[in-house]
């Protein structure tokens, strides 16, 4: 890996196949074997690379929340290489969609664009805990329609909904997300309309294009 960690850029996205049915059963079983060109990202490996390079998204974000971990890698803005948007949390949204992830920032502009990435070891996955409403990020499973399997900053604790495996593609030097809860790849919905519009679903089953690769920046709090 190089040291331009600090752009999270991968979760490229493959074919898609038919979404699980509306109220399956969360999956309990580690994630498949690393699609070709990507490499799994432990909690050791981000701290360090995070660590390597004095490149910063600024201004910083608030900090980290007071609960979180102290084993968390670190605190990082999502960017979407399909848009150039880093992502951010919709905690003012209505309910359904309270809390959904959408890229659709120019800048990191504070608690809106962060996201602290907590390692959890037993399961060789990371809980993403999102600054501006201090809520790991899950994925709706039991959604129907355009919006199953959307991200959401809705839970106060840890499970499979709020787990990920993180990969790294040294080539082109990006990264991508594997929901633990339906073994899918996280994309960007470029082409949605309304209130979803750059929205990130767990919904590719291999990487393969922009819409699931994303750049990573470490944010100083």
């Amino acid at each position: 890996m190089t040291s331009a960690l600090l752009s999270l850029s991968a979760l490229l996205a493959a074919p898609a196949l038919a979404a699980p049915a509306a109220g399956a059963a969360p999956r309990n079983d580690n994630p498949a074997a690393a699609p070709a060109g990507w490499e799994r990202v432990d909690g050791a490996e981000l701290a360090r690379f995070a660590g390597s390079d004095g490149r910063t998204e600024a201004p910083a974000a608030t900090g980290r929340s007071a609960s979180a971990q102290a084993d968390d890698s670190g605190t990082f803005a999502l960017k979407s290489a399909r848009n150039g948007k880093f992502t951010a949390t919709e905690k003012n949204y209505a309910a359904p969609n309270t809390g959904v992830l959408r890229a659709r920032s120019a800048a990191v502009t504070g608690a809106w664009e962060g996201f602290a990435f907590e390692w959890h070891e037993a399961t060789q996955t990371y809980a993403l805990k999102s600054l501006a409403n201090n809520r790991y990020v899950a994925v709706e499973g039991n959604y129907t329609g355009n919006a199953q399997n959307v991200l959401r900053a809705r839970s106060t604790g840890a499970g499979t909904w709020e787990r990920f495996t993180l990969y790294y593609n040294e080539d082109v030097d990006r990264w991508a997300l594997q929901s633990a809860l339906n073994g899918r790849f996280v994309a960007m919905e470029n082409s949605y309309t309304g209130s979803l519009q750059y929205a990130l679903r767990a919904r590719y089953l291999e990487v393969t294009g922009s819409w699931e690769q994303f750049e990573l920046f470490e944010i100083a709090g």
